[in-house]
């Protein structure tokens, strides 16, 4: 499986963006997605995951009212959707998928594939 991210930028605090992941390779085999991201001098940390069927969906606690994870089956793609950006959500932001059918993936090691990153910086 390989992932492609893609949607970041700069952005005024307040604003909003819309990141993509598309899933390619053996796509049959994903249960979940999820998006982590990474601040400079911090750990990679868990944003939001869903699982393939969208019944199943949970957000760190920072995120939660503002970001909005979906995904579209038919393109293989995984989209966050971030509003009401704050400078503290500027990181690299990676996408990743399992294949375990670990619901929900909140942790780094219950991932197989990864993204290569999508930087977001908020300006404020």
């Amino acid at each position: 499986v390989q992932l492609q991210a893609s949607g970041g930028g700069l952005v005024q605090a307040g604003g909003s963006l819309r990141l993509s992941c598309a899933a390619s390779g053996r796509t049959f085999s994903i249960r979940s997605m999820g998006w982590f991201r990474q601040a400079p001098g911090k750990e990679r940390e868990f944003v939001a995951t869903i699982n393939w069927s969208a019944s199943i969906i949970d957000y760190a606690d920072s995120v939660k009212g503002r970001f909005t994870i979906s995904r579209d089956s038919a393109k293989n793609t995984v989209y966050l959707q971030m509003n009401s950006l704050k400078p503290e959500d500027t990181a690299v932001y990676y996408c990743a998928a399992e294949g375990r059918g670990t619901y929900p993936a909140r942790r780094e090691n219950e991932y197989d594939y990864w993204g290569q990153g999508t930087q977001v910086t908020v300006s404020s």
